[in-house]
């Protein structure tokens, strides 16, 4: 069984995979403060609640937050007796190409979306990914991640606006019934889900147009679900985008390729 822990600046997500599919994931707050034994008792837990009597043979990291991965790789070897991969550790390698600029840093969450897009979904690819941050990420027709653009995220937006304007309230994002807001509530919600609609359709034009060949658009994180619902704006959604690219890599990894 692998263990495969992807480590977000607001949650971080860990999944059991048996081989073929995945039986069970769980989230939690990331906490850079979280000791290994806090991890296990907790992931301990939720495996007996679901009647899981699995052995984890292996684990596999992705973390945007430099402060966990001791700890995790602390939980793999004291508790798993294993040593994790951790992507973008020079001990992990990819199936992929990365042709960014030299001694350009690029997240580990990017990558592994660039490599679960690819093997899914071929190349010449717009991946989007709604976390803390909404990514869009350039995959070339050979699978190599060669770029993309960084945006604030939209909850992170809704959150600005309530803390920096005394009046504006805290919403959540929804699909308005109408562009043109009559309450305080309607007006924000249309402005954060018609000005996102408008941020991807534009940024995706413009990349398309710079790569020069068609592509497809593939949709992950949180609030894919939400935006799907507009009309043409995705060609896929798979919100276990990023676990798959793990499970890829981890393969990848052990068959030696």
């Amino acid at each position: 069984m692998l263990l495969a822990i992807d480590v977000g600046n607001t949650n971080t997500v860990f999944a059991i995979h048996d081989g073929e599919n995945f039986i069970a994931d769980w989230r939690c707050a990331t906490e850079p403060q979280r000791t290994a034994d806090e991890y296990f008792v907790w992931l301990n837990t939720l495996m007996e609640l679901r009647g899981l009597d699995v052995r984890i043979q292996g684990v596999i990291v992705s973390s945007v937050v430099p402060q966990v991965v001791f700890n995790l790789r602390l939980l793999a070897h004291r508790y798993f007796d294993c040593r994790p991969l951790v992507v973008g550790k020079p001990d992990c390698r990819l199936p992929v190409a990365v042709r960014v600029d030299a001694d350009t840093q690029v997240g580990a969450d990017r990558l592994v979306n660039t490599v679960g897009a690819w093997v899914q979904f071929g190349g010449d690819l717009i991946v989007v990914d709604f976390g803390t941050a909404t990514t869009f990420d350039v995959v070339d027709s050979d699978g190599a991640y060669i770029g993309g653009v960084i945006s604030p995220g939209v909850n992170l937006s809704m959150r600005a606006l309530h803390l920096a304007a005394a009046a504006l309230p805290h919403v959540d994002a929804a699909r308005p019934d109408h562009a043109i807001g009559t309450n305080t509530v309607a007006c924000m919600q249309s402005g954060i889900y018609w000005g996102y609609v408008g941020l991807i359709e534009r940024i995706c034009a413009e990349i398309r147009r710079e790569h020069g060949q068609p592509m497809q658009v593939v949709a992950t994180g949180g609030l894919a679900t939400l935006f799907g619902q507009q009309p043409g704006l995705f060609d896929h959604i798979d919100p276990e985008l990023t676990m798959t690219g793990l499970v890829h890599i981890y393969e990848f990894n052990r068959k030696g390729a």
